[in-house]
């Protein structure tokens, strides 16, 4: 493998000048967008920032939905199982008084035996 001539630093130096002034020149080369170009970008970014916008309430409200809806249900399943408490106190209550009715109505039968 051969070696490679020995450059000195000026003429490494002026080959990189160089070689950066042909990449300015290709980016200089590259057209320019119009007036109407990038209005006509300005107004798709526009309805692009709109669209996200809109999708972003949409899930939002979709949000807020879901978590009413669960709140409503929480708060129907709090409101039966309220009401299964009541009316099994009230169950209680009326087979107790029933219990004490029949009680009652042993005890008169029985003083009246004795009679």
């Amino acid at each position: 493998m051969p070696k490679p001539p020995d450059t000195g630093f000026a003429a490494r130096r002026t080959a990189a000048l160089e070689a950066k002034k042909e990449l300015l020149k290709k980016v200089q080369s590259v057209p320019k967008p119009s007036a109407e170009e990038l209005a006509a970008r300005a107004e798709a970014a526009a309805l692009k920032e709109a669209r996200r916008i809109e999708r972003e309430q949409a899930k939002k409200a979709e949000a807020e939905a879901a978590a009413a809806e669960a709140q409503r249900l929480r708060e129907e399943a709090e409101l039966a199982k309220a009401r299964a408490e009541r009316e099994a106190a009230d169950r209680a209550v009326a087979e107790e008084a029933e219990r004490k009715a029949e009680r009652d109505r042993r005890y008169a039968a029985r003083k009246q035996r004795k009679k």
